[in-house]
């Protein structure tokens, strides 16, 4: 009897075993947890600028994707010349622009933003190639530059419809940069054929500080000319992956954009030293602090489109850069670390 019993409460102790083991909760996959991690250390970065941050990255090898505010808008700045160079590099790929293309230099042409080109101006009959306009336009962000591509490329609206083309959804380009900068200094710009040598110094010495604070107020409101970190990186993403433009135009593009002299405190501040990354940086005072590219990982880890937004913020400019310097690096460890992402 006493056999029996044993062997009873024997079989009994093995059955709430393999029921246990049957309920017992699963261990998450690392995967899991290391992306709660990051988005959890990216929340905390962004409450670094006491405003609102923008973040897209996404692995371009495997699809894998993190993000914060994905679908908030945001300034785009100087990032909008991304969208520029694609509509110039299709252009160029219909034959109607070559990089060769020859362009005079008007005194309606120089805008604010355009230290390099003021001696050019100075001298009437200066020439310059498309392939000088962008590589100022990408490689130093001058702005009198972008205005004069822009105006080949056939305007915004042209721009806008290369983006609406690519499927693309949430970016919307809307002002030349003379004028995006107008907006946000308060200053209502003449007709065009009144732009001298030095006009715009002028209109914004005539401007009260009232005036601005008014202007600044409004842009923090205002849709055009924005972005969200989603269609950046979608921009990107077609860059990258040869659907935007065809491989030479693309080896061209991303090559000027390795050639980025702006951002050292953003993006690649924190990034071991001689990674490469084809990027654009972007700014108007504290309403955007902006950086986006593609960072190249090591050995066949991989590449990532990344965009990081901060928007209005009341934080130093420094302070702002660091949100963006240490979320790509947390992004680059959590891209580069992640065995199961291997190709």
């Amino acid at each position: 009897m006493k056999k029996r019993t044993t062997l009873l409460l024997g079989l009994l102790l093995l059955a709430t075993l393999q029921i246990t083991a049957q309920n017992a909760v699963k261990p998450k996959n690392p995967t899991d947890i290391a992306t709660q991690r990051l988005a959890q250390e990216l929340e905390s970065i962004a409450k670094l600028a006491k405003g609102k941050v923008g973040i897209c990255a996404l692995h371009l090898e495997s699809g894998k994707q993190v993000s914060l505010n994905l679908q908030e808008r945001f300034p785009m700045a100087s990032t909008v010349k991304v969208a520029i160079a694609v509509q110039l590099f299709t252009l160029i790929e219909q034959g109607k622009l070559s990089l060769m293309t020859m362009v005079d230099l008007q005194p309606s042409d120089l805008h604010p933003g355009s230290g390099t080109l003021d001696v050019l101006f100075a001298k009437p009959g200066v020439q310059l190639s498309v392939q000088n306009l962008l590589e100022l336009m990408m490689v130093i962000s001058d702005n009198s530059a972008t205005d004069i591509l822009l105006r080949l490329v056939g305007g915004t609206e042209a721009v806008q419809n290369r983006v609406k083309a690519l499927g693309i959804q949430g970016m919307s380009v809307d002002r030349t940069i003379i004028q995006l900068l107008a907006d946000l200094d308060g200053i209502t710009l003449p007709p065009s054929s009144q732009w001298t040598l030095g006009f715009y110094a002028k209109l914004d010495s005539a401007t009260t500080p009232a005036m601005k604070r008014e202007a600044a107020v409004k842009l923090k409101t205002d849709p055009r000319d924005t972005s969200t970190p989603e269609a950046m990186v979608n921009l990107l993403t077609q860059i990258y992956r040869g659907t935007a433009l065809k491989p030479e135009s693309r080896a061209l593009l991303l090559g000027v954009m390795e050639r980025c002299r702006g951002g050292a405190a953003r993006l690649k501040s924190y990034l071991p030293p001689n990674t490469v990354i084809a990027h654009k940086t972007g700014s108007l005072d504290g309403s955007a602090t902006d950086d986006v590219g593609i960072i190249t990982l090591p050995g066949d880890a991989g590449h990532i489109a990344i965009a990081v937004f901060v928007g209005d913020s009341p934080m130093p400019l420094a302070e702002r850069e660091q949100v963006i310097a240490h979320s790509a690096r947390s992004i680059y460890d959590y891209f580069l670390y992640q065995p199961l992402l291997a190709r």
